[in-house]
């Protein structure tokens, strides 16, 4: 079971590029996309009708913002788009989808930078989606947690830790959530395979920073240890442009 995540920065804006090739060569069994920006009404329908997939979509309040994705060949048994506070769930930034052998979270995780409130609005984020998937694990659950996390886990997940010690994604409170997930029994799958320095999943456009790899490594997947055994590979297709992120996956067997 293959399966890629890719924060997009815009569905429509993509889906103008090269974003159906890559679907389509890739022939993953779920697609986990973040950063959609678009409601339903505003996509194409070829789009939203992906030939043996079945499409999930959440969408913020406010168009043109947020959002996440999920086209999947297997029909989840369950499918929710809440954490259950209206505050966080307004902004379309999460698909939980239950099947046989998994639960699957698809988020995006919100961006701190832009003042003190939503760094605040970032963390409480975080500590009710631990909270979510604390309750699940109690329960003997195997769980998947993919996306967009904007958070560098440790310094050698960023080009420039030094220069970055006190910007959002790379706080010491941020940083620390993500040891606090790992501790309550979750594995960075990247990390698991590869602990090699350079590899990241996100540059900034302004400074042409993929050009120089000087990059973030901010997007992840997690599988809960009870799934240790079913994880084969984990990669960062760091070839695949279109957008400021790069595809990002992992393969599963049962």
């Amino acid at each position: 079971m293959r399966l890629l995540s890719w924060n997009v920065n815009g569905l429509r804006a993509i889906y103008k590029k090269n974003f159906l090739e890559w679907f389509d060569s890739e022939q993953a069994d779920m697609y986990c996309i973040q950063e959609t920006k678009s409601h339903l009404d505003q996509l194409p329908k070829k789009l939203i009708e992906r030939p043996d997939y079945n499409g999930y979509f959440a969408q913020a309040e406010r168009k043109g913002y947020s959002g996440v994705a999920l086209w999947s060949k297997v029909i989840p048994e369950k499918v929710s788009y809440e954490l259950g506070l209206p505050r966080f769930d307004k902004e379309g930034r999460l698909i939980e989808a239950e099947y046989q052998d998994i639960i699957l979270f698809n988020v995006y995780f919100p961006n701190g930078k832009a003042s003190k409130e939503r760094l605040q609005y970032k963390m409480d984020y975080y500590e009710t989606f631990l909270k979510r998937i604390a309750d699940l694990l109690r329960e003997g659950k195997k769980i998947v947690i993919c996306g967009d996390v904007n958070t560098a886990h440790q310094e050698i997940d960023l080009a420039r830790p030094k220069e970055n010690e006190k910007i959002s994604g790379f706080l010491p409170i941020e940083r620390e959530w993500i040891d606090r997930l790992i501790k309550l029994g979750f594995i960075d799958t990247f990390r698991h395979f590869h602990p090699g320095p350079g590899q990241y999943s996100w540059w900034d456009y302004k400074t042409r920073a993929r050009e120089r790899n000087v990059g973030w490594r901010i997007d992840y997947f997690f599988i809960s240890n009870n799934l240790k055994d079913n994880l084969k590979s984990a990669f960062i297709q760091s070839e695949v442009t279109g957008s400021d992120h790069c595809p990002i996956g992992i393969d599963l067997i049962f």
